[in-house]
């Protein structure tokens, strides 16, 4: 199963992350990329954070996992996780007068 997670810079945090903890995020995000935990990474252009797109068997991992990320586990940052499901649109068309459920 696909997550999203955002993250952004936590408004109360005035520090700048030292060059290790940045160092520690890079090997760490790099891992998990390897491992296939990690499918995209993007820094957010808006703010100071990062959007991933991670491949996990459930939100729970993809928590546990962030919880082993330096900028997550200092508080440098807030995040939210979001559950994906594949967009119905590429399915095969169902047939004329068949009742389809919508997702919100």
């Amino acid at each position: 199963m696909q997550f999203l997670s955002i993250s952004h810079r936590r408004p109360d945090f005035s520090g700048t992350p030292s060059a290790e903890m940045r160092a520690e995020e890079v090997e760490k995000a790099r891992a998990l990329y390897a491992a296939g935990l990690i499918r995209q990474l993007w820094h957010r252009e808006d703010t100071a954070g990062a959007c991933i797109l991670w491949e996990a068997e459930s939100r729970e991992q993809v928590w546990t996992i962030l919880q082993t990320l330096p900028f997550t586990r200092a508080g440098v940052v807030d995040v939210t996780v979001i559950p994906l499901s594949p967009w119905a649109g590429f399915g095969p068309a169902e047939p004329v007068g068949q009742a389809r459920a919508t997702r919100t």
